[in-house]
């Protein structure tokens, strides 16, 4: 039998990633890595993360991890090293992933191309001439428009972390149909996240029953929806307080954006502004929204590209269970469900849970009613029984 990987944010979990969940589920045990609460476009997830892991749990995941908000909300690189030392640590042996093009063929050849010294060389060129990072890679790569999908950069960049790393995954696209990654209308019974998050956002749900399985939804009541929005004047007030020495410690800072981000925070009077102060065409306001949030949450670059210290279970069922018991000590990276486990490892773990603690105490001002701080050491892992 198969173990089978999964890297998601599931924000929302909707009927995209139900279909991917059932083909993973045909071919063996079910292993999802997850962003926790906040998430790589540089915001904070839709609901709180332990919700999104009871949905995948309830619509066939076997075991779901978190992926650390160093790696959560980073580059696609280091997004992608952080989930495919997860699934290592769970044993996992295939790695199954949407796909805009659902050419294996064409993905691994797009990977060999990018370990290559010529495209390395070419792009530092590219690079140096003031082109934005994109561009700058898909001319270096000779690409037209294979990596311009988001899953398609994300399936790369899995398939070089798991090179890095020593990992022997077998990768299996499974080709995206429907909606695009960032569809503005649903089409055929799916609808993209970000359309489903406007849509809850709007206290739309009724609008969302059709493209979100219903556990999903029944998980995510108006209390529940987490907001940004709420957290403005908190995000600004944080912000207005760090030392250019502190913005430059961020992680990915480099090209003088640590300039434009110090400069435009004393400007600033809401979040767009920021941005939008920051951004060029060098810049993607992705990027930039991560960076802003990295500082925010006090974020430096110590993990970036770099191992991630623990895997942390977020919930599980009879089979996940098993998983980790077989999995605990692996030798690779430790798996962990109990905070204590992370706090006996070393100073770098205790150093990212306490990033972790930081970012669900932070996240919960976005919920309708906040919650102390402290969650995430009194939060118990979600279970059931299948």
């Amino acid at each position: 039998m198969r173990r089978v990987g999964i890297i998601a944010e599931f924000n929302p979990f909707h009927n995209g990633h139900m279909a991917i969940l059932r083909k993973a589920k045909a071919m063996g045990e079910v292993v999802c890595v997850m962003s926790g609460n906040f998430v790589q476009r540089g915001d904070i997830a839709i609901a709180e993360k332990r919700l999104r892991a009871k949905a995948a749990l309830l619509s066939g995941a076997d075991l779901v991890m978190e992926l650390p908000v160093a790696y959560a909300m980073s580059t696609a690189q280091n997004f992608a090293l952080g989930g495919v030392c997860a699934l290592a640590a769970a044993g996992c042996d295939t790695v199954l992933f949407g796909s805009e093009c659902g050419d294996i063929a064409a993905l691994n050849a797009a990977a060999e191309r990018l370990e290559s010294a010529a495209y390395k060389q070419e792009l530092s060129r590219l690079l140096s001439t003031g082109m934005g990072f994109a561009a700058a890679r898909d001319a270096a790569a000779g690409f037209d428009e294979l990596l311009q999908g988001a899953n398609d950069n994300l399936a790369v960049e899995y398939m070089l972390a798991a090179r890095r790393i020593g990992a022997d995954f077998a990768f299996v696209p499974v080709r995206r149909f429907g909606v695009g990654h960032d569809g503005e209308s649903p089409k055929d019974g799916f609808a993209s996240a970000s359309y489903l998050r406007k849509r809850l956002l709007a206290g739309e749900r009724a609008i969302c029953a059709e493209y979100m399985p219903k556990s999903s939804l029944d998980l995510m009541a108006a209390e529940e929806i987490a907001d940004i929005g709420r957290m403005e004047r908190a995000i600004l007030a944080v912000l207005r307080q760090r030392n250019a020495e502190e913005i430059a410690r961020l992680p990915d800072v480099s090209e003088g954006i640590e300039n434009r981000i110090f400069s435009a925070i004393g400007v600033a009077t809401n979040l767009n502004e920021l941005y939008n102060t920051i951004k060029t065409k060098r810049y993607s306001h992705a990027r930039v929204r991560r960076l802003v949030l990295s500082a925010f949450l006090g974020l430096d670059g110590r993990f970036f590209l770099k191992k991630p210290p623990y895997a942390r279970v977020l919930a599980m069922n009879a089979a996940g269970e098993k998983i980790v018991r077989e999995r605990a000590k692996n030798g690779f990276v430790p798996l962990t469900v109990r905070v204590a486990e992370i706090d006996a490892l070393s100073p770098d773990a205790r150093q990212l849970l306490l990033w972790e603690s930081r970012a669900t105490d932070l996240f919960s001002l976005g919920l309708q009613s906040p919650k102390p701080c402290g969650e995430e050491t009194r939060a118990k892992i979600i279970k059931t029984e299948c």
